[in-house]
């Protein structure tokens, strides 16, 4: 028994992209969202908001989508159509500025 509970300590998140386990620092905006789409490590975020039109004097319903990385750690608990946290972090890559850092409980 005791090694069985050895080998899932030694598992742990190699990511350095990590924010729980490893280099990357969280700073800036935060954002709750719905999962659209994954695609490799990156989630799609979506959420909807409203926008006020002076001219017009109404308001309407828009949608604000923004790509989150994965970390190693979550990938496997994050899918599509969940509800989930992203953080603003340094740039990734192209496209990559934020982070998903959990799931929200509705």
């Amino acid at each position: 028994m005791k090694a069985k509970s050895e080998k899932i300590n030694e598992k742990k998140c190699r990511d350095k992209n990590c924010p729980f386990h490893g280099e990357i620092a969280l700073r800036g905006r935060k954002f709750k969202g719905y999962v659209t789409k994954i695609v490799g490590r990156r989630a799609v975020i979506e959420w909807e908001r409203t926008v006020y039109y002076a001219k017009y004097e109404r308001f309407a319903k828009t949608k604000s989508k923004i790509h989150a990385y994965i970390p190693e750690c979550l990938a496997e608990s994050i899918k599509v159509g969940d509800y989930v946290n992203a953080v603003e972090c340094r740039t990734i890559s192209k496209i990559l500025h934020f982070i998903v850092t959990g799931k929200v409980e509705k």
